[in-house]
């Protein structure tokens, strides 16, 4: 096994671990922290598969920008100190189920894939092509989304305005 792919299942291992750690922790800061963790591995897979625009949008939305939301999420609504989440058993066990079998079937998919092994083909960058497209070819589109963005901050500040000023009166 070289080095890389030793390297790769580090990577691979430590993120289930993390990710399992969410699923399974009954401290929700502390399951918040994990999933950064969580994030980060799967950016450091994205870079191992040479993926580079993938890896950055995880790293900037979801490493950075969701988990930032999502932790202060966790510290406004989370008043009490030591409360922890209640886990009922006897609805873990449809879930592991279900977690089971798509395990199952991934894994015998997998199996029964015909993996053609090719030569290594020199890495091309995709952020050029994207940033190319978006700006050429699907610039319209591009700006709407941008628009359609600034709407909905506008309307959520505005939803956040008049439910401080009915708490105010």
């Amino acid at each position: 096994m070289s080095f890389e792919a030793s390297i790769w299942y580090l990577v691979a291992l430590l993120t289930l671990g993390t990710g399992a750690y969410v699923v399974f922790t009954r401290n929700i800061v502390r399951a918040a922290f994990a999933l950064v963790f969580t994030f980060l591995g799967v950016a450091a897979m994205y870079v191992f598969l040479r993926a580079d625009f993938l890896a950055a949008a995880q790293l900037l939305i979801y490493g950075g920008g969701i988990t930032v939301l999502l932790l202060f999420g966790v510290m406004l609504t989370h008043r009490h100190e030591g409360m922890e989440l209640k886990l009922d058993p006897l609805k873990a066990l449809p879930a592991v189920a279900i977690a089971g079998g798509f395990f199952v079937a991934i894994w015998s998919a997998a199996r029964r894939a015909d993996w053609d092994l090719v030569a290594p083909v020199e890495p091309v960058g995709t952020s050029e092509a994207i940033g190319s497209a978006i700006m050429t070819t699907h610039l319209l589109p591009f700006e709407e989304i941008s628009v359609l963005l600034l709407v909905v901050l506008i309307g959520a500040l505005f939803v956040a305005r008049r439910s401080g000023e009915e708490e105010g009166s």
